[in-house]
């Protein structure tokens, strides 16, 4: 290979992670700002007179898992368009999508101007959401991998949990600022508006940078190749949901679901919760990457069995139990009225820094479990089957069954048991290695 194409090359693998990456950003940043405002959305939208705070929440939180719920169809439909027609256009597709439906979030009608129409309204947007949101980690994990330089798989799939921080820690950071520079009235007038229209300019950008993307040479190379047998999909695409359901799960408890605990929970200050979200995933987005830059380094032992590279299961395993045995004294540490601010504050940034070591080798570790052929279509529903069920049902199961039994320790617990099923997944080899 001559400099000239090595070059080329590099530039091609640099503009795939940024293309790839930043609608990754776009959704995230967006989910996050959903639930940093989860609160004032509910009054807004779900609150007829009489109902409670309670039922808003829970109203509020149907909406959010609903549009997980709808991240499945989406992975099946734009993966299954990806897989035929190629990585580019369908993101190109998804990218539009998923900027109009958040821009228009931020004007729609509340619930004291065209009454019960407003609740659907922001369900049907978030269902957009849901079905473009499916389409994005395939085909952005699928972009990232397929150009990778040889041995810079989990390097180059981390920065697809990394712009995930990003996007929650830019959503934390800009609800964090209207908190400050409005008032609590402002804020829920009109303020909690402007997050939502910022995606506006952010999703153009990204429809730039898509444009100008290349298709991935795998893509090129495999377009005639013969698609594997059905059932090893479904066993690799479950297989894969186990292993990242610990992710998800926690990743969304400790991250985006946090505020409102705080606040109806612990009695925090929306600016306390908020400040709590923002160390988390600073804690979070400082693991993710080399997490996934070390689970590509070579390793004494290889599977005899084939699989993903026991480098990236090894990360995520150690994950996987951390969160196992921390999660219930983490929990204990924040609901202690004894313990300073500045212990607590370390310890949720701790709690972001263990998913991280899940969420940075996990993209690779999905991508190799699937051929070129349906990798689009087979990461992207292993990733959206186990987000729908353990991310967008965490605030919906957390708040009901806190609501329920009185037991605020119920966060802690659900994140356990859910990492230990994926230790136990992680811990079993797939039944071939896909390339």
């Amino acid at each position: 290979m001559t400099l000239t194409s090595q070059g080329r090359g590099t530039v091609r693998s640099s503009r795939a992670l940024v293309a790839g990456s930043v609608g990754n950003f776009i959704e995230w940043y967006e989910f996050g700002v959903y639930g940093y405002f989860a609160t004032i959305i509910a009054a807004r939208f779900f609150t007829p007179e009489g109902g409670s705070e309670t039922e808003a929440l829970v109203r509020t939180y149907a909406s959010f898992a609903l549009a997980f719920f709808f991240r499945p169809v989406g992975a099946a439909l734009f993966g299954r368009l990806g897989d035929r027609i190629g990585r580019r256009p369908v993101l190109i597709v998804v990218i539009l999508l998923m900027t109009g439906a958040t821009t228009l979030i931020g004007v729609l009608p509340t619930y004291a101007t065209v009454g019960a129409l407003a609740p659907w309204l922001l369900t049907f947007l978030r269902v957009v959401q849901g079905l473009s949101a499916g389409g994005e980690f395939g085909g952005a994990v699928s972009v990232m991998t397929e150009f990778a330089p040889p041995g810079r798989r989990g390097l180059y799939g981390s920065w697809q949990s990394f712009t995930v921080a990003l996007g929650l820690l830019g959503g934390a950071g800009v609800a964090a600022l209207l908190a400050t520079l409005l008032t609590e009235q402002q804020l829920g007038d009109w303020g909690w508006r402007l997050p939502f229209l910022l995606t506006l300019p952010l999703g153009l950008g990204a429809l730039w940078l898509r444009l100008r993307l290349d298709e991935t040479p795998a893509f090129r190379e495999e377009r005639e190749a013969e698609r594997p047998p059905v059932r090893e999909v479904a066993g690799a695409i479950a297989l894969g949901a186990g292993r990242i359901m610990g992710w998800a799960a926690a990743g969304y408890t400790f991250l985006v679901v946090l505020p409102s605990y705080l606040q109806s929970t612990l009695d925090a200050t929306f600016q306390q919760a908020l400040i709590a979200t923002v160390l988390a995933n600073v804690g979070f987005a400082l693991t993710i990457v080399p997490a996934g830059w070390l689970s590509d380094l070579p390793h004494a032992r290889t599977s005899s069995r084939g699989g993903a590279p026991i480098g990236r299961r090894a990360v995520m395993l150690t994950g996987a139990v951390l969160v196992v045995v921390l999660a219930v004294p983490l929990l204990n540490l924040l609901q202690d009225p004894g313990v300073s601010l500045t212990v607590k504050g370390w310890a949720v940034c701790g709690a972001g820094a263990v998913v991280g070591l899940l969420a940075g080798p996990g993209p690779a570790m999905l991508a190799e479990l699937f051929p070129t052929k349906v990798r689009y279509t087979g990461l992207g529903l292993a990733y959206a089957l186990s987000n729908a069920v353990f991310s967008g049902c965490a605030g919906l199961i957390i708040t009901e069954t806190i609501e329920r039994t009185g037991n605020v320790d119920i966060p802690a617990y659900y994140a356990a048991a859910t990492c230990a099923v994926s230790a136990l997944a992680l811990a079993k080899s797939p039944r071939r290695k896909a390339g």
